[in-house]
């Protein structure tokens, strides 16, 4: 859960940017080229458009390598209406909403907006997506197989538990999409290891390959 942050600050607003977050999905630089310059130093310019665009803009980050804060040091983005989880073809889980990820003894490890997490299994930065999935050769249409998402709470955050050398286990409101399936529910199992046979859901397969978390 390391992280490599750098802050921007504007006249009004200030750009975080959390490199080892950053998967180079180029949201920012396509979006707002004249703010996110990956040719110029400092690399972002939060006063080279208005507060508005910018977070617009960094919202469509969909890693939360990037975030904003006002003058007063608050968050600039709000939690979407809606927690969501899609399955990227051959590429990680992106969580959308109000997510909090917590460990098995319930400590909270971080709250977020947006957040890519690895199910390859061989990202340096677990949970999170680093672009591994490329290197290993990891594949996988983002079908959702039968039985789907189980229900449960229907209001509130979404949950992330880490299990220990195991999946993600979420809980609260959610819908899961991918290719051309979602499904809504309130409880899932997700495979983080890389080796499932029910992707996106955890089979067990960790124990049988060793996966390792640290």
């Amino acid at each position: 859960m390391g992280a490599k942050v750098h802050e921007y600050r504007g006249k009004s607003i200030a750009v975080h940017y959390d490199a080892k977050r950053c998967i180079h999905a180029a949201e920012c630089v396509h979006g707002l080229p004249g703010v996110f310059d990956p040719e110029a130093k400092p690399w972002v310019d939060p006063d080279a458009a208005s507060a508005d665009e910018i977070v617009a803009v960094v919202d469509k980050c969909p890693t939360g390598a990037l975030w904003i804060s006002n003058a007063e040091g608050e968050p600039g983005l709000q939690p979407a209406a809606e927690n969501t989880v899609q399955i990227d073809a051959d590429g990680p889980l992106y969580a959308r909403g109000d997510i909090e990820v917590v460990d098995t003894d319930g400590n909270v490890l971080l709250r977020d907006t947006r957040i890519a997490f690895c199910r390859c299994g061989a990202s340096e930065n677990k949970p999170f997506c680093d672009g591994a999935h490329s290197k290993a050769g990891f594949s996988d249409t983002g079908a959702i197989p039968d039985p789907k998402l189980r229900q449960g709470d229907g209001s509130g955050k979404l949950k992330v538990v880490l299990a220990n050398n195991g999946p993600l286990i979420l809980t609260g409101p959610m819908t899961l999409t991918g290719g051309d399936d979602s499904c809504t529910g309130g409880r899932g199992a997700l495979c983080r290891c890389g080796a499932s046979e029910n992707k996106p859901f955890c089979d067990g397969a960790h124990s049988r390959i060793g996966f390792s978390t640290s």
